[in-house]
């Protein structure tokens, strides 16, 4: 940051609805409605209804038109990967983050000095999504959903395979995967397609609608059935998606000895495995685990870190060993994985 340059915690400050840019007057993700937003990416607990404008990815637009109808804001204006505007006295570009279709990084830049705000990211391949771009900056935002050592995510095409072995050991069973609605339902089916599973995958209704999107993304993911209306027969043997709140619902007693599987970087804790009545627990997650915050930290390069949600203290702990000054801004509003 050159020596003139106005440090970011003199214009980039946190509120009651969120994380605000004065000299942009406007949120990052604001939990409450406001005037102006910039949103990450379209999850319920980063694209919140009700802003008289808002600023996001086309997709993410899409998607947040799609779940919140006419809350997703009074005026929505897209920006594309790379494209950089003028809010005020801010830069504002968007850059990927990796972690749904349409999620992006928040650069912003200010009297000479440069914030990013990370929004949920992951470093992991994902085909539904454009992979994570690390921006050089003097103050890094990041997130710390999965921030303690103990959370190492293994290869996600390893937990699919470990699927599709389940399903040959057990083929007269139905294997029912819980996976949220955007983004991590999406990824387990191009897993699946990837690793050579051609058979149609049976979806509960409320998926659908998230995967038509990504399809009209270009996405491709096979043939998708409707689960909720085929009958038990269809059903036996077969490859079922559920909101993980709905494997238990009235119309999974028509699933065939079913073997209850969820996806989430959380099933790498036992407990709430069990918790769940989860017999086949699947640690596939769209956050970034420990190594590779740690790594992100490394690449982005910035000389200061501030973490707005998750395990804070683990990685304000592990920055302040890499010679990062780095603080908890402990925002609140934000869920864990797939909120």
């Amino acid at each position: 940051m050159p020596a003139a340059a106005l440090h970011p915690r003199h214009w980039l400050r946190t509120t009651p609805e969120g994380l605000y840019v004065e000299p942009g007057g406007f949120h990052v993700d604001p939990v409450a409605p406001v005037e102006r937003a910039v949103i990450t990416h379209g999850h319920s607990d980063h694209a919140r209804p009700g802003h008289r404008h808002v600023m996001a990815t086309p997709a993410t637009l899409a998607i947040m038109r799609r779940r919140l109808g006419d809350g997703a804001g009074g005026t929505l204006q897209p920006l594309g990967y790379g494209e950089a505007v003028r809010v005020g006295d801010v830069t504002v570009r968007l850059v990927p983050a990796g972690h749904v279709l349409g999620s992006a990084q928040v650069v912003l830049e200010h009297a000479g000095a440069r914030a990013v705000v990370s929004g949920d990211y992951k470093r992991a391949p994902d085909a539904t999504c454009a992979p994570f771009e690390p921006v050089f900056c003097d103050v890094f935002v990041t997130e710390a959903t999965f921030g303690l050592p103990v959370f190492r995510h293994p290869p996600a095409h390893g937990e699919v395979a470990r699927l599709l072995h389940s399903m040959t050991v057990f083929p007269e069973r139905t294997h029912v995967v819980g996976a949220y609605a955007l983004g991590k339902c999406q990824r387990v089916i191009t897993l699946l397609r990837a690793a050579g599973y051609d058979r149609p995958i049976h979806l509960h209704g409320a998926l659908m609608p998230l995967c038509d999107l990504y399809r009209d993304a270009g996405i491709d993911l096979g043939e998708l059935r409707p689960a909720t209306v085929a009958d038990a027969a269809e059903l036996r043997g077969a490859l079922v998606l559920a909101p993980p709140g709905a494997i238990a619902d009235r119309w999974a007693r028509r699933l065939s000895d079913p073997v209850v599987a969820l996806a989430s970087g959380w099933m790498r804790v036992r407990q709430r495995a069990r918790q769940r009545g989860v017999e086949l627990p699947l640690v596939i997650s769209d956050h970034a685990d420990w190594d590779e915050l740690v790594d992100t930290l490394r690449d982005v390069g910035a000389p200061e870190v501030w973490v707005t949600h998750g395990r804070e203290e683990a990685l304000v702990h592990q920055a302040g060993r890499m010679g990062i000054r780095a603080r908890a801004l402990s925002l609140l509003g934000f869920g864990e994985e797939g909120a």
